[in-house]
Order: structure tokens, then sequence, then C-alpha cells
């Protein structure tokens, strides 16, 4: 399979927020993915539930030839291995970690819809994601 360049959006609010985004960002090596670019560190507010901490968000840039699925199943784990829960649906989190882009490809599965079917509409995703990859595009 041929290396694809993947976009991720992280985000965390709970204990130390910049601690968990480069831990998060360190362990993509493990799951497949050399890191060749990370945004900066962007504080935000929640969205949808609100009674909850301000977020701290990035987004990375990288290489792998790791199937889509598989990337996607290595990204739960390392949430899992750190700690995090999902008790509440946007929620609170220690880290959450989504793929934006993967490659050119389109795909729509019950588990991932690339690109990301809510990106577009989330400044946390968007403002990040245009300062390491300015060309970037949804193709929808």
């Amino acid at each position: 399979m041929a290396e694809k360049t993947v976009y991720f959006s992280l985000g965390s609010n709970v204990g130390d927020r910049e601690v968990n985004l480069r831990a998060a960002t360190a362990a993509l090596g493990d799951a497949g993915v050399r890191v060749t670019r990370e945004s900066s560190f962007y504080e935000t507010e929640p969205v949808d539930f609100l009674e909850q901490a301000w977020f701290l968000n990035c987004a990375v840039e990288g290489e792998t030839k790791v199937p889509a699925l598989e990337l996607l199943r290595a990204l739960r784990g390392i949430e899992l291995q750190m700690g995090s829960k999902k008790l509440v649906a946007k929620g609170p989190r220690l880290i959450d970690m989504d793929i934006l882009l993967y490659g050119a490809e389109m795909i729509d599965a019950p588990e991932l819809q690339v690109p990301h079917p809510r990106m577009h509409l989330r400044r946390f995703v968007l403002v990040p994601l245009a300062e390491i990859a300015p060309g970037a595009a949804h193709r929808v």
C-alpha cells in the first residue's frame, strides 16, 4: 500500500491538556504514523455540551501505510491507554483523536467517515488545520 498523508484533530480538556496532546501525538508513531507537521495549540470553548472546561486543540499531519479503519482502531487504543473515558457524548475527555482527511480517499463506513463529516463546521478543527495545511480541502 502506498503511503497516505493523513490529518488528525486532537483535543483535551481534562488534566494537563498540553501534556495530553503531546503524549497522543508521540503515540502516533507506535500506530504506524510518521508525524510530519504539528499545529500550535489553540484554547477553545466547548461545543454542544457547554458545562465543561475549555479544550486545548491541535492538528497533526502524518504519513502512514496503515489502512484507515485500522488506524482508527489504533487511535481508540491510544485514547484508552491514556485513560480517556467518553462518559458523556461531546463531554469532557482527557484526549480525543479524530481522522480528518486520509489522502484523497472518501470513506463512508459506520465507524468512520472521511473527510470528517463535521470538520467544516468546527473552527477548533479548521484553524489548526489551516495552519499546517492551508491547501487541504474537504472533498465534499
